[in-house]
């Protein structure tokens, strides 16, 4: 388990904005915050069974968590949550090729962006970005479902950073129950699909693990090595 969140079942309604939900808890309707900035199409149906946790203050009642999927887990949705786990499973050395690892900064800033982390592994410092993969595919988790320019921009940072001679990483937080592999979604944004063929060929280290959420709220990390096709 890497996280132990205070779930509430909720069931939604519409997404009224880029940032906020309607859902359905207890029979009243209520607002939830949205922190995933894409389309979330798949997801995003009336009726369909979320996860929601109490929010204090603001707009909004609650923030969205993520969906109810498949063989009774649900997707993550929610990127804080996604962020939370990813920096649990770092600090207890439960990802392979991160061991030795520990969280330096967070939200660093290089050249015209900010990158989510900069790690100290072993002494070698490591510029890290994570993106949220939680398009499906059969067993495939994908990204971007829609254009990103600052997806664009961040890969493209990181590209400068290894052709620096620093060590630069891009991590697919594959945030859906089951999933096996990572490969971009090229109707979503091609550029991106470019740019991480380019990434890659320049030493770009692109890595992805997979995470899911119980019923009972707990997120656990299901796979530490997606398996990466660009």
């Amino acid at each position: 388990m890497l996280l132990n969140l205070q779930v509430i079942n909720c069931t939604f309604i519409t997404r009224l904005n880029r940032f906020v939900g309607l859902v359905e808890v207890n029979g009243e309707l209520k607002k939830a915050l949205i922190t995933n900035t894409g389309r979330l199409e798949e997801f995003m149906v009336k009726g369909k069974r979320a996860f929601c946790i109490p929010k204090q203050g603001g707009k909004t009642d609650f923030v969205l968590i993520g969906f109810l999927e498949k063989d009774g887990k649900g997707a993550v949705i929610d990127t804080r949550t996604q962020a939370r786990a990813f920096e649990r499973a770092v600090e207890l050395g439960l990802i392979r090729w991160l061991k030795g690892c520990r969280i330096k900064r967070r939200e660093v800033k290089v050249g015209n962006s900010r990158l989510d982390y900069l790690l100290d592994c072993s002494g070698e410092e490591v510029w890290v970005e994570m993106k949220s993969a939680v398009l499906r595919e059969k067993d495939y988790a994908m990204y971007p479902d829609c254009p990103s320019l600052r997806g664009q921009k961040h890969i493209k940072e990181l590209i400068q950073l290894r052709e620096s001679g620093k060590r630069a990483m891009i991590v697919f937080i594959g945030a859906l129950p089951g999933v096996k592999k990572f490969k971009p979604y090229v109707k979503g944004d091609p550029k991106i699909a470019e740019l991480l063929k380019e990434a890659k060929k320049k030493g770009v280290e692109i890595r992805g693990i997979s995470i899911s959420l119980l019923p009972n709220g707990e997120v656990i990390l299901e796979n530490d090595d997606l398996i990466i096709e660009v």
